[in-house]
């Protein structure tokens, strides 16, 4: 396998800086003042961006802790943690879509100056601190996550990668047979072109996976996004659609996560969801692949 040259630059971009990373196949845009969204991720051979953003293009605004997510830029990818609907757990009221989205991230210098991106946050809510560190791999984005606790006691908690990613006409979600499986019946999810009716959005699990495998392919234009995951660390696949249904956007979602409700106190309540010994970690990775036929 050839090694590919690659690149860092930090950019502004609406008053914010903006971290990317490149090299002959991919390109990745994040931003850690917003919560370290990725708000690109680019195929340079063919030229598809990935991300999605609202019509008239990206606008970059920061939120307050505690906001709708649905009032946050909408762009790109976005983490959730430790819950993803907002709830009540163990007295702490946990806000929408989780604490860290809504955040300024720390970056590590270091790891920057060595061509990672590495970046940090302390929650002021839950006793976590979660990094995660971005590498590019030839056509690969590989995602390295690790969630400390420091508390006293073990903690639970629900995490889910939230990517708003464009479509396309052409573009057809691929899972492999043991995931389609579990999808109960979602036509929607078999389609081609992946769709629903106009003005509806919905969302579904598949759980417990046993092949950390999704993607989309476009059988016009031969593009591909593929994502990799160990099934061990996060059993769970959410994909979520909407067709206008959800404040009149249009977009798709791929989610590996940890857990298969969006609500911290339902996940863990039913024994779905991670957990963090007292004083100690956990770990865990996903890829991104950004090919083409």
């Amino acid at each position: 396998m050839k090694t590919l040259a690659h690149s860092c630059a930090v950019q502004l971009q609406q008053g914010f800086e903006v971290y990317v990373l490149n090299n002959e196949e991919v390109e990745l845009a994040m931003v850690p003042e917003l919560g370290a969204k990725i708000i690109s991720v680019k195929n340079l051979r063919t030229g598809r961006e990935w991300m999605w953003h609202p019509p008239g293009g990206p606008k970059l605004f920061a939120n307050r802790p505690g906001d709708d997510f649905s009032r946050s830029p909408l762009v790109g990818a976005d983490e959730c943690l430790p819950t993803v609907a907002p709830c009540v757990w163990q007295g702490r009221a946990v806000p929408d879509h989780g604490e860290v989205w809504s955040e300024p991230w720390k970056v590590d210098s270091a790891a920057w100056a060595g061509g990672m991106l590495k970046t940090s946050v302390r929650l002021k809510i839950s006793p976590f601190e979660f990094e995660r560190t971005v590498g590019l791999h030839e056509d690969e984005i590989h995602l390295g996550y690790r969630l400390n606790n420091l508390g006293a006691q073990a903690e639970a908690f629900l995490w889910a990668f939230h990517p708003l990613l464009s479509s396309q006409a052409g573009d057809q979600l691929e899972l492999p047979a043991s995931t389609r499986a579990l999808l109960n019946g979602a036509v929607w999810v078999d389609a081609a072109p992946l769709t629903i009716p106009e003005n509806n959005s919905a969302k579904v699990f598949a759980q417990p996976v046993v092949e950390g495998l999704a993607g989309i392919h476009n059988r016009l234009t031969g593009d591909r996004l593929e994502f990799a995951w160990n099934p061990v660390e996060n059993d769970t696949l959410g994909l979520w659609l909407t067709r206008g249904g959800w404040h009149g956007h249009h977009h798709f979602a791929i989610e590996p996560a940890n857990g298969d409700n969006d609500t911290l106190a339902l996940a863990a309540g039913r024994n779905r969801c991670g957990i963090v010994p007292a004083s100690d970690s956990v770990s865990w990775q996903i890829r991104l692949r950004v090919g083409s036929d």
